[in-house]
């Protein structure tokens, strides 16, 4: 079972992979693709560690919520 505390740590190791990339962002579409690139990485290292599909979908949801934050939301 995975817990809340659990997505909110894997959200945060989210924001501290991005945060850990040298150099600022060029804009907003760049940092989006960072935001995707750590997703990716720690959907790879760590979906064994989670029931089949939660981590992916709490992923996506994050990136989706990144997309809008962003505007880069297509209407």
């Amino acid at each position: 079972m995975t817990t809340s505390q659990e997505l909110l740590e894997i959200s945060a190791r989210l924001e501290e992979a991005v945060a850990r990339i040298t150099g600022p962002p060029d804009n907003p579409e760049e940092l989006y693709d960072r935001f995707e690139m750590s997703a990716i990485a720690i959907l790879d290292s760590q979906h064994v560690n989670y029931p089949e599909g939660v981590l992916c979908a709490y992923l996506a949801a994050i990136l989706s919520e990144k997309r809008r934050e962003l505007g880069l939301e297509v209407s």
